[in-house]
């Protein structure tokens, strides 16, 4: 069985917190406090009321911004120059999404609580190591972009950097926690730009992603799956609230193209107005997409069911997602359909654990690999109703509800990771040389390790999809 190696992101922040945090009332004095986080080699001091109930923290730039030039700021108290109402997490979240919300935030230090009282405090040092002033700044800069050409120009240098903490051996699950956060960022800035340019003030809209962009998972290489959910207001038609959207729509598509997200091939952008729908035109196409089976729904579903809300009236995208979570689970007959469409994809493995090459002597790790878990991922959440959609965590919530075993969990995801791995090495590979970045490899070139390695993660593809066949009776 393929070991499985936690990725750092994985850990829940209990797990990752290097040490007890330590705290003051607001009305201690500053001087106090910076002698007691040199003495303890500390960067931070959470301020707490006398419940324990954090209320600010003081860091190394609080004292450099309000203290050191603040006349008289060293002997007052805490509570003057401290960073009011810090930023929290439950310290049973995961250091994934810790990442995200110092990236969205730009802040250096996450406060746990366990309820609403202090357990805890972690930096971006142990999260992310020495590598993140960088991702920190770029994530600054691309919140800060006041026009369009700015914002293409940063698309670019997400994927270099991505590029070079993946050379530098980020784990993949931090790494693409890293691109995913990023593009967030970038993809909702375009929009916020877009739509203040527009007339379109009073329209409550939602921005939603779709496909790997929905489930947190862009590789180096990624093309656009978007679209807009929107409120009909009484006595306006779709057809008209659309026919305003849809011009904005194709700004934003074409700045997030030359910003290095390459336009869908099949078109499944906002500025299709089959993908720019009010919230009951989405439901409906839902509704027909689950009663009817079709081939076209299944590969529809394979996209759309990954739809995450990203900006805009949020309330929108939870609301379908809400929707869909109920609906699904009702009818098995699509759910069969669904698991029958994705055991058609095999692992490429012959006999002897021999690996089943192309024409060319190639295997496409992204549709013969990464898209076995995923797929699976999916067709589990879905049938229980469960309201995840990343990989990793759709399996993770998915192991109780099936009686999946800790160990068999965590060998699925290790053998997702590692083909994501290999797909990234891959597609640096292609870069490097100038070439388009692609998913397809000779197994037979890797070294010994790594293609023992690729067959112990393929035949835990084949372990997952039996688990498929079993639940849905393929």
């Amino acid at each position: 069985m393929l070991e499985y190696v936690t990725e750092p992101l994985a850990l829940t922040l209990g797990q990752v917190m290097k040490r007890p945090p330590v705290a003051c009332l607001p009305g201690e004095t500053v001087r106090r406090a910076i002698e007691t986080m040199r003495n303890l080699a500390i960067g931070s001091m959470v301020v707490v009321n006398p419940d324990r109930i954090p209320i600010g923290i003081l860091t190394l730039r609080d004292i450099a911004d309000r203290v050191v030039l603040g006349t008289g700021a060293v002997d007052g108290p805490i509570e003057r120059v401290m960073t009011s109402h810090p930023v929290t997490l439950p310290i049973t979240e995961t250091s994934y999404r810790a990442a995200l919300t110092m990236i969205r935030h730009g802040v250096r230090h996450i406060v746990l609580v366990d309820g609403d009282r202090l357990a805890g405090i972690v930096s971006e040092r142990d999260l992310f190591g020495l590598q993140s002033s960088s991702v920190r700044d770029l994530s600054a800069a691309i919140k800060g972009a006041a026009d369009l050409d700015a914002i293409e120009r940063f698309g670019r240098d997400i994927n270099g950097l991505a590029r070079k903490l993946f050379e530098q051996g980020t784990a993949v699950g931090a790494l693409t926690a890293f691109v995913a956060a990023l593009n967030d960022l970038l993809t909702e800035r375009v929009v916020q730009l877009e739509f203040a340019r527009s007339e379109l003030e009073n329209l409550r809209y939602c921005w939603i992603l779709m496909g790997s962009e929905g489930r947190s998972e862009q590789t180096l290489a990624t093309d656009q799956d978007n679209g807009i959910i929107f409120a009909v207001t009484p006595g306006v038609s779709a057809e008209s609230v659309r026919a305003a959207i849809l011009p904005v729509a194709q700004r934003i598509n074409r700045a997030l193209d030359r910003a290095g997200y390459r336009l869908c091939p099949g078109e499944i952008m906002a500025c299709n107005p089959q993908w720019t729908l009010s919230l009951d035109e989405w439901r409906q196409r839902f509704e027909r997409w689950i009663d009817s089976g079709s081939p076209e729904a299944l590969l529809h579903g394979a996209i759309f069911f990954d739809l995450r809300p990203l900006h805009g009236d949020l309330a929108l995208g939870g609301e379908l997602r809400h929707w869909l979570m109920q609906h699904a689970p009702r009818n098995p007959r699509f759910l069969h359909q669904m698991a029958a469409n994705a055991l058609k994809n095999r692992p490429p493995l012959g006999l002897l654990k021999r690996f089943a090459v192309d024409d060319e002597g190639r295997i496409n790790l992204k549709l013969n690999g990464a898209t076995l878990f995923v797929d699976a991922a999916r067709i589990f959440t879905l049938a229980h109703g469960i309201d995840e959609v990343n990989t990793e965590r759709r399996l993770r919530a998915a192991a109780p509800v099936l009686r999946v075993p800790p160990r068999e969990v965590n060998a699925w995801i290790a053998a997702y990771y590692h083909i994501q791995g290999l797909r990234l090495r891959r597609q640096t590979e292609c870069m490097r040389q100038g070439l388009p970045a692609d998913n397809r490899i000779d197994p037979y070139g890797l070294h010994d390790f790594d293609r023992r390695v690729l067959v112990s993660a393929l035949e835990q593809a084949r372990a997952i999809q039996r688990r498929i066949a079993l639940d849905h009776q393929v």
